[in-house]
Protein backbone atom coordinates (compact mmCIF):
# COMPACT_ATOMS: atom_id res chain seq x y z
CA UNK A 1 0.00 0.00 0.00
CA UNK A 2 1.39 3.38 -1.02
CA UNK A 3 0.19 6.97 -0.71
CA UNK A 4 -0.60 8.84 -3.91
CA UNK A 5 1.37 12.01 -4.55
CA UNK A 6 0.93 14.76 -7.05
CA UNK A 7 -1.88 17.14 -8.00
CA UNK A 8 -4.21 14.61 -9.66
CA UNK A 9 -5.64 11.94 -7.32
CA UNK A 10 -6.98 8.74 -8.88
CA UNK A 11 -9.82 6.42 -7.91
CA UNK A 12 -10.58 3.04 -9.43
CA UNK A 13 -8.44 0.34 -11.01
CA UNK A 14 -5.84 0.65 -13.75
CA UNK A 15 -4.25 -2.65 -14.69
CA UNK A 16 -3.27 -4.36 -11.46
CA UNK A 17 -3.25 -1.17 -9.38
CA UNK A 18 -6.28 -0.01 -7.37
CA UNK A 19 -6.52 3.66 -6.37
CA UNK A 20 -8.76 4.69 -3.46
CA UNK A 21 -9.29 7.29 -0.73
CA UNK A 22 -9.09 6.69 3.03
CA UNK A 23 -9.08 8.90 6.10
CA UNK A 24 -5.29 8.87 5.81
CA UNK A 25 -5.31 10.23 2.26
CA UNK A 26 -5.33 8.91 -1.31
CA UNK A 27 -3.78 5.44 -1.49
CA UNK A 28 -2.77 2.86 -4.11
CA UNK A 29 -2.25 -0.88 -3.84
CA UNK A 30 -1.60 -3.82 -6.12
CA UNK A 31 -4.44 -6.21 -6.83
CA UNK A 32 -3.99 -9.66 -5.44
CA UNK A 33 -5.14 -12.11 -2.82
CA UNK A 34 -6.73 -15.52 -2.71
CA UNK A 35 -9.89 -16.34 -4.63
CA UNK A 36 -13.00 -15.90 -2.45
CA UNK A 37 -14.41 -19.32 -3.38
CA UNK A 38 -11.21 -20.98 -2.21
CA UNK A 39 -11.34 -19.17 1.12
CA UNK A 40 -14.96 -20.28 1.56
CA UNK A 41 -14.30 -23.96 0.86
CA UNK A 42 -10.63 -24.94 1.15
CA UNK A 43 -9.81 -26.67 4.50
CA UNK A 44 -6.54 -24.75 4.55
CA UNK A 45 -8.55 -21.57 5.25
CA UNK A 46 -10.64 -23.01 8.10
CA UNK A 47 -9.03 -20.64 10.60
CA UNK A 48 -9.60 -17.71 8.25
CA UNK A 49 -13.30 -18.58 8.05
CA UNK A 50 -13.52 -18.90 11.84
CA UNK A 51 -11.83 -15.55 12.37
CA UNK A 52 -14.07 -13.94 9.77
CA UNK A 53 -17.18 -15.32 11.44
CA UNK A 54 -16.20 -13.93 14.83
CA UNK A 55 -15.13 -10.59 13.34
CA UNK A 56 -18.54 -10.27 11.72
CA UNK A 57 -20.24 -11.15 14.99
CA UNK A 58 -18.18 -8.48 16.77
CA UNK A 59 -19.14 -5.91 14.16
CA UNK A 60 -22.84 -6.68 14.54
CA UNK A 61 -22.59 -6.56 18.34
CA UNK A 62 -20.91 -3.16 18.19
CA UNK A 63 -23.60 -1.90 15.82
CA UNK A 64 -26.45 -2.85 18.15
CA UNK A 65 -24.68 -1.25 21.12
CA UNK A 66 -24.23 1.95 19.13
CA UNK A 67 -27.85 1.88 18.02
CA UNK A 68 -29.01 1.54 21.61
CA UNK A 69 -27.37 4.85 22.60
CA UNK A 70 -27.63 6.64 19.27
CA UNK A 71 -29.24 9.77 20.74
CA UNK A 72 -26.19 10.25 22.99
CA UNK A 73 -23.64 9.35 20.31
CA UNK A 74 -24.90 12.04 17.93
CA UNK A 75 -22.77 14.58 19.82
CA UNK A 76 -19.99 12.37 21.24
CA UNK A 77 -17.98 10.10 18.95
CA UNK A 78 -14.60 10.22 17.21
CA UNK A 79 -14.00 9.20 13.60
CA UNK A 80 -12.49 5.82 14.52
CA UNK A 81 -14.99 4.87 17.20
CA UNK A 82 -16.64 2.12 15.15
CA UNK A 83 -13.39 0.27 14.50
CA UNK A 84 -12.24 0.72 18.11
CA UNK A 85 -15.52 -0.68 19.40
CA UNK A 86 -15.30 -3.65 17.04
CA UNK A 87 -11.82 -4.45 18.34
CA UNK A 88 -13.10 -4.32 21.92
CA UNK A 89 -16.01 -6.60 20.97
CA UNK A 90 -13.55 -9.09 19.50
CA UNK A 91 -11.87 -9.28 22.92
CA UNK A 92 -15.27 -9.84 24.53
CA UNK A 93 -15.98 -12.71 22.11
CA UNK A 94 -12.53 -14.23 22.51
CA UNK A 95 -13.19 -14.46 26.27
CA UNK A 96 -15.89 -17.07 25.54
CA UNK A 97 -14.44 -20.23 27.10
CA UNK A 98 -17.31 -22.60 26.22
CA UNK A 99 -18.04 -22.22 22.49
CA UNK A 100 -15.94 -23.69 19.70
CA UNK A 101 -13.62 -21.40 17.75
CA UNK A 102 -15.64 -19.59 15.11
CA UNK A 103 -18.79 -19.87 17.24
CA UNK A 104 -17.67 -17.77 20.18
CA UNK A 105 -20.10 -14.94 21.00
CA UNK A 106 -20.80 -11.95 23.25
CA UNK A 107 -23.34 -13.74 25.46
CA UNK A 108 -20.87 -16.46 26.45
CA UNK A 109 -17.97 -14.02 26.40
CA UNK A 110 -17.04 -11.32 28.90
CA UNK A 111 -19.27 -8.26 28.35
CA UNK A 112 -17.61 -6.60 31.35
CA UNK A 113 -14.57 -5.99 29.12
CA UNK A 114 -16.60 -3.14 27.59
CA UNK A 115 -16.44 -1.31 30.91
CA UNK A 116 -14.46 1.90 30.50
CA UNK A 117 -14.84 2.07 26.72
CA UNK A 118 -14.58 5.69 25.58
CA UNK A 119 -16.68 6.61 22.56
CA UNK A 120 -14.74 9.82 21.95
CA UNK A 121 -10.96 9.67 22.35
CA UNK A 122 -10.77 13.41 21.58
CA UNK A 123 -12.47 14.09 24.90
CA UNK A 124 -12.61 11.19 27.34
CA UNK A 125 -14.76 11.02 30.45
CA UNK A 126 -11.75 9.95 32.49
CA UNK A 127 -9.91 13.18 31.64
CA UNK A 128 -12.95 15.48 31.86
CA UNK A 129 -15.07 14.46 34.85
CA UNK A 130 -13.51 14.35 38.33
CA UNK A 131 -16.64 14.65 40.45
CA UNK A 132 -17.27 11.42 42.40
CA UNK A 133 -20.35 9.51 41.29
CA UNK A 134 -21.99 6.18 41.94
CA UNK A 135 -23.21 4.09 39.02
CA UNK A 136 -25.29 1.00 39.71
CA UNK A 137 -27.37 -1.64 37.94
CA UNK A 138 -30.28 -3.29 39.77
CA UNK A 139 -31.10 -6.28 37.59
CA UNK A 140 -34.19 -7.20 39.66
CA UNK A 141 -35.96 -3.83 39.35
CA UNK A 142 -34.42 -2.88 35.99
CA UNK A 143 -33.12 0.43 37.40
CA UNK A 144 -29.82 1.62 35.93
CA UNK A 145 -28.77 4.67 37.91
CA UNK A 146 -26.02 7.23 38.35
CA UNK A 147 -25.87 9.68 41.26
CA UNK A 148 -23.66 12.72 41.90
CA UNK A 149 -23.29 14.47 45.22
CA UNK A 150 -23.14 18.29 44.96
CA UNK A 151 -19.89 19.47 43.35
CA UNK A 152 -18.28 22.68 42.07
CA UNK A 153 -18.26 22.44 38.24
CA UNK A 154 -15.19 24.62 37.69
CA UNK A 155 -13.21 22.39 40.06
CA UNK A 156 -14.53 18.99 39.05
CA UNK A 157 -15.01 19.29 35.28
CA UNK A 158 -12.04 19.92 32.99
CA UNK A 159 -13.87 21.72 30.19
CA UNK A 160 -12.41 22.74 26.82
CA UNK A 161 -11.68 26.41 26.15
CA UNK A 162 -14.75 28.50 25.48
CA UNK A 163 -17.06 26.47 27.73
CA UNK A 164 -19.63 28.44 29.73
CA UNK A 165 -22.16 25.66 30.42
CA UNK A 166 -22.45 21.89 30.47
CA UNK A 167 -24.92 19.03 30.76
CA UNK A 168 -24.58 15.55 32.27
CA UNK A 169 -26.17 12.76 30.22
CA UNK A 170 -26.65 9.05 30.89
CA UNK A 171 -28.35 6.00 29.45
CA UNK A 172 -29.26 2.54 30.61
CA UNK A 173 -29.52 -0.12 27.93
CA UNK A 174 -30.49 -3.79 27.85
CA UNK A 175 -29.19 -5.59 24.76
CA UNK A 176 -30.15 -8.91 23.21
CA UNK A 177 -27.08 -9.48 21.04
CA UNK A 178 -28.50 -12.64 19.49
CA UNK A 179 -31.82 -11.09 18.38
CA UNK A 180 -30.26 -7.69 17.63
CA UNK A 181 -32.77 -5.82 19.82
CA UNK A 182 -32.51 -3.52 22.81
CA UNK A 183 -34.44 -1.64 25.49
CA UNK A 184 -33.07 1.79 26.36
CA UNK A 185 -33.87 4.83 28.45
CA UNK A 186 -31.80 7.95 29.00
CA UNK A 187 -31.66 11.05 31.19
CA UNK A 188 -30.03 14.45 31.17
CA UNK A 189 -29.68 17.42 33.47
CA UNK A 190 -30.70 20.90 32.51
CA UNK A 191 -27.91 22.98 30.97
CA UNK A 192 -25.84 24.01 33.99
CA UNK A 193 -23.38 26.87 34.45
CA UNK A 194 -19.70 25.89 34.50
CA UNK A 195 -18.80 28.09 37.47
CA UNK A 196 -17.89 28.07 41.17
CA UNK A 197 -21.39 27.48 42.50
CA UNK A 198 -22.10 23.94 43.77
CA UNK A 199 -24.66 21.86 41.90
CA UNK A 200 -27.64 20.19 43.51
CA UNK A 201 -27.65 16.41 43.96
CA UNK A 202 -27.91 14.84 40.49
CA UNK A 203 -29.69 11.49 40.23
CA UNK A 204 -30.54 9.72 36.96
CA UNK A 205 -32.66 6.57 36.95
CA UNK A 206 -32.90 4.80 33.59
CA UNK A 207 -35.37 1.90 33.54
CA UNK A 208 -35.10 -1.28 31.47
CA UNK A 209 -36.85 -4.67 31.78
CA UNK A 210 -37.07 -5.99 35.38
CA UNK A 211 -35.40 -9.37 35.95
CA UNK A 212 -33.74 -9.20 32.53
CA UNK A 213 -31.44 -12.04 31.49
CA UNK A 214 -29.60 -9.84 28.97
CA UNK A 215 -26.40 -7.79 29.36
CA UNK A 216 -27.05 -4.36 30.88
CA UNK A 217 -24.97 -1.21 30.41
CA UNK A 218 -24.72 2.23 32.02
CA UNK A 219 -23.27 4.99 29.84
CA UNK A 220 -22.39 8.45 31.19
CA UNK A 221 -21.22 11.56 29.38
CA UNK A 222 -20.95 15.33 29.25
CA UNK A 223 -22.02 17.92 26.71
CA UNK A 224 -20.30 21.30 26.63
CA UNK A 225 -21.94 24.58 25.59
CA UNK A 226 -21.02 28.18 24.97
CA UNK A 227 -23.49 30.96 25.68
CA UNK A 228 -23.52 33.73 23.10
CA UNK A 229 -25.99 36.62 23.45
CA UNK A 230 -28.32 34.56 25.59
CA UNK A 231 -28.34 31.49 23.31
CA UNK A 232 -26.63 28.14 23.96
CA UNK A 233 -24.47 26.57 21.27
CA UNK A 234 -22.89 23.13 21.32
CA UNK A 235 -19.18 23.82 21.81
CA UNK A 236 -17.16 23.02 18.66
CA UNK A 237 -20.01 20.84 17.37
CA UNK A 238 -19.57 18.46 20.26
CA UNK A 239 -16.11 17.31 19.17
CA UNK A 240 -14.88 17.25 22.79
CA UNK A 241 -17.98 15.78 24.43
CA UNK A 242 -17.02 12.63 26.41
CA UNK A 243 -19.17 9.50 26.61
CA UNK A 244 -18.13 6.28 28.32
CA UNK A 245 -19.41 2.88 29.43
CA UNK A 246 -19.09 3.11 33.23
CA UNK A 247 -20.89 0.00 34.51
CA UNK A 248 -21.67 -3.37 32.90
CA UNK A 249 -23.71 -6.31 34.15
CA UNK A 250 -23.17 -9.35 31.96
CA UNK A 251 -24.29 -12.90 32.71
Amino acid sequence: MAKQKGIIKLRGTIGDITFYKTKDGHMAREKGGVDAKRIANDPIFQRTRENGSEFGRAGRAGKILRASIRSLLLNAADSRMVSRLTQRMIKVIQADMTSARGLRNVIDGEAELLNGFEFNINGTLGSSLFAPYNGSIDRVSGAITVEFAPFVPAHMIAAPGGTTHFKIISAGTEIDFEAGTFVESHSETAILAWDMLPTEVINHTNMVTPNSSKPLFLVVGLEFYQEVNGSMYSLKNGSYNPLSVVTVSGL
